[in-house]
């Protein structure tokens, strides 16, 4: 979508990252806190899913999981950087959407 977030000095003044940031510390607290533990609660849900589709490959202690988390990162930095972006603008507009 024309690279308008991939600027750190776009016209909003700041990456996604860096204005969630600003969101979250500056949002009413029980917004930020409800949206974050839905977050948390997605995650959890992603890797249990991960866990179960992967079977026994994956102990309990999760060393594999992070293993195979970071192994992705790392060969598709550009395609995890472009989605984390897209996160980061999601969960901003959720606790802005309950702030107003």
């Amino acid at each position: 979508m024309y690279g308008l977030f991939e600027d750190e000095d776009d016209i909003f003044m700041g990456s996604p990252k860096s204005k969630l940031m600003d969101v979250v510390f500056n949002a009413n607290n029980d917004v930020v806190r409800h949206e974050l533990e839905k977050f948390i609660d997605r995650a959890a849900a992603m890797e249990m899913m991960m866990r179960e589709k992967c079977g026994e490959e994956f102990s309990d202690d999760g060393d594999e999981i992070e293993k195979e988390i970071r192994s992705y990162t790392i060969t598709r930095r550009d395609e995890v950087d472009k989605f984390a972006k897209n996160l980061y603008i999601e969960l901003m507009g959720a606790i802005l959407s309950q702030s107003e």
